[in-house]
């Protein structure tokens, strides 16, 4: 029904509302919607450790090992030392997540340019470039993980040069796919038919349109790369002892699983799968919405 009024001269005219509020596209979206509240409430849980956190989790009791949760004072209950298996898990997120987010991202950097560079190119150089990253992909990332721990030492720092290892070739074979199909189409064109610089056309023009590509597979990758870092931790060559880190957390459970006390590896283990979804999520939520051709009522 369309609402009208007496214009000034005693004609007839649609009347004009006031401005109706639209919700926002990507609440539309219940996976994104839900990854970022799983990714928000971690966040904010991570940050708080030090007030939430009920106890100490590097301080153990060996009078209290392997208590059930639900144990007074220890709700998820405790390890084969006695800590606290909550406290751990509060702060375990700052072990497993941060490191992990932030290498991905310098991964995600470093192959995005040169991806973008490669792609480019129309040079031999582009494809030597190219094989070289076919090369990396050949080497096991645990081999890899291996080789630096005998070189730097055990530590953070072997799983943040795993993770770049592993991330950067996948990231450079995709965006330079992406470029090379940008570059062929009219805007590219006609950008060059105007003198803009290889620079201008790769910051303004190329790097906007292959953006999108870009975002969706770096959120997908930390999710993935969580798992990877875990594993390495798991097998005691990433976040060392007192430290909590999820995946220790789940080595040092491993031990116990059949034996009465399998809590302790389930509860951080189920805490990498959610966030590792939650990423997935995340990264599959973007996909749709910074798609054009996606209806936020679809």
């Amino acid at each position: 029904m369309t609402v009208t009024e007496e214009g000034p001269f005693g004609q007839t005219r649609p009347k004009i509302l006031g401005h109706r509020w639209t919700r926002p596209a990507w609440t539309y979206n219940r996976q994104l919607v839900a990854a970022v509240s799983v990714l928000t409430f971690v966040l904010i849980v991570s940050v708080l450790a030090p007030w939430l956190a009920p106890s100490d989790p590097t301080v153990g009791d060996a009078a209290s090992r392997y208590l059930s949760p639900g144990t007074d004072g220890h709700v998820l209950g405790t390890d084969e030392q006695g800590r606290d298996i909550l406290s751990r898990l509060t702060w375990g997120g700052r072990a497993t997540i941060v490191p992990t987010a932030i290498a991905t991202s310098v991964a995600v950097a470093i192959g995005s340019s040169i991806g973008l560079l490669t792609g480019w190119s129309r040079s031999w150089v582009s494809g030597g470039v190219m094989r070289i990253v076919d090369i990396l992909f050949a080497f096991p990332v645990v081999i890899v993980a291996f080789a630096l721990a005998e070189v730097i030492g055990m530590g953070v720092w072997v799983v943040a040069a795993s993770v770049v290892f592993a991330a950067a070739p996948y990231v450079t074979r995709i965006v330079y796919a992406e470029t090379r199909r940008q570059r062929e189409l009219e805007y590219v064109d006609a950008a060059i038919g105007l003198g803009a610089s290889t620079s201008t056309i790769l910051r303004t023009e190329v790097l906007p349109n292959v953006g999108a590509t870009i975002i969706v597979y770096w959120t997908s990758l930390i999710g993935i790369l969580i798992v990877l870092a875990s594993s390495l931790s798991a097998l005691g060559i990433g976040v060392q002892p007192p430290t909590p880190d999820w995946g220790r957390m789940v080595a040092e459970g491993a031990k116990v699983l059949i034996s009465g006390s399998p809590f302790v590896a389930i509860v951080p283990g189920v805490a990498i799968l959610v966030v590792g979804l939650a990423f997935n999520w995340l990264g599959d939520g973007l996909r749709d919405v910074l798609d054009p051709r996606w209806s936020p009522r679809r």
